[in-house]
């Protein structure tokens, strides 16, 4: 195959390819932005594999930084742009089923190939178009399958990880993960435990993202993967049947993702923090994702207050607003964003008093006086007192 026209990414690296050859050496475009590319699909990294060696890439070129050069890769800086070159290499040794014990680097293109994960990745294309293809990834691509390179319990070994990529890449895709892969997905699940949750997390996150997510959480289940992650483990039975139910449409952002989890499940605001907690997830998320859910299920149950509105925020009530479409319902948000529009205050440094007015009133500081302003608030936002500072802070000495 040749594709005729290459995407601007590639032609800001053409010459950086030509350059290399011209020293004698191979250098090929690979992996995941070449399979994009025959999909047709928008283009992140664009990764530079070659025959030569680290330290004949910084003698072919004058300005290089050695970004992981124990690994082979090199920036090359050229023309003022950075592009990173891989030498081709080996791996062996995986004891902690992550990382290789030893990287080796070799000449060949093949044996660098050989050592990806799945033959729709391990495509190489030289800068005329031409795509290099040993494994069957392009017959793979058209027919829309997730396929491991070579034997499937040897690529799981030497990185677990790579079985929550076959489903995130099968759920981004819309693709099918062949037969036997599948089946040593499910028999070497366990070795998910080896894979910090952080990593997990990413995989997990995507492949909700993706255009079959679904399809994704089903095929967890179905091989077990779901046994092996942090809290998610002891809802099985529940995700099995949320794994039926229809989306609407795709999800969009990762609040959206643990959102729809956590109304799926009937998730408390404490079930929430545990879980995101274990899934090690920022402050700002767990709050996210408990306010949106909170408002979903006052939503499903037409039961937002105003209170609750202004605590939720306009950004988190358009998140809320969405997710009701994706699970179906109706589409709250010109409505919601009515309502918000509405309310005499959006944020507590709206409210026309603040606590050094209180106290030069004569409100001493402490506890009363975070009280007293938070009930200003809460009056303010209910419509029972004008944000006017000489009534509020009337109402602030009746409650002294």
């Amino acid at each position: 195959m040749q594709i005729k026209k290459l995407p601007n990414a590639f032609k800001e690296a053409q010459q950086v390819l030509q350059i290399i050859e011209e020293h004698g050496y191979e250098a090929y475009f690979v992996g995941g932005s070449v399979r994009d590319t025959i999909l047709k699909l928008p283009l992140h990294d664009v990764d530079i594999a070659t025959s030569a060696y680290p330290a004949e890439i910084k003698q072919i070129f004058v300005h290089t930084v050695d970004t992981g050069i124990e690994h082979g890769t090199v920036t090359v800086l050229h023309h003022g742009q950075s592009f990173e070159i891989t030498t081709f290499r080996t791996e062996s040794g995986y004891q902690d089923y992550r990382r290789p014990d030893q990287v080796t680097f070799v000449r060949s293109l093949k044996e660098d190939l050989m050592r990806r994960d799945f033959t729709v990745n391990a495509l190489a294309m030289r800068e005329n178009g031409e795509v290099i293809d040993l494994f069957g990834g392009i017959s793979d691509l058209q027919q829309h399958i997730i396929r491991a390179v070579g034997n499937p319990s040897e690529r799981f070994h030497e990185d677990a990880l790579r079985m929550m990529r076959a489903v995130r890449f099968g759920s981004q895709l819309d693709f099918t993960i062949e037969a036997q892969t599948m089946a040593a997905i499910k028999s070497n699940s366990p070795l998910l435990e080896k894979i910090a949750v952080e990593r997990i997390h990413v995989e997990f996150v995507k492949m909700l993202l993706g255009i079959a997510p679904l399809r994704g959480l089903a095929q967890m289940l179905q091989t077990d993967l779901l046994c092996y992650v942090p809290v998610l483990n002891h809802h099985l039975k529940q995700l099995a049947v949320v794994s039926e139910l229809p989306l609407a449409r795709q999800l969009e952002n990762e609040t959206e993702v643990w959102s729809w989890l956590a109304v799926s499940l009937d998730w408390s605001v404490a079930q929430i923090r545990t879980t995101l907690q274990a899934w090690k997830s920022s402050k700002q998320l767990i709050a996210d994702v408990a306010s949106v859910t909170a408002a979903s299920q006052s939503l499903l149950t037409d039961q937002m207050t105003d209170w609750q509105l202004y605590q939720t925020g306009a950004t988190n009530l358009q998140t809320a607003a969405q997710l009701l479409v994706v699970l179906g319902k109706p589409d709250y948000s010109q409505e919601l964003a009515r309502r918000y529009e509405t309310l005499p205050i959006h944020n507590k440094h709206e409210l026309a008093i603040n606590g050094k007015q209180l106290m030069q009133a004569g409100i001493k500081p402490g506890p009363q006086l975070g009280q007293i302003l938070n009930q200003l608030e809460q009056q303010v936002v209910a419509g029972a007192i004008e944000n006017e500072p000489q009534q509020l802070l009337d109402h602030a000495q009746s409650m002294k």
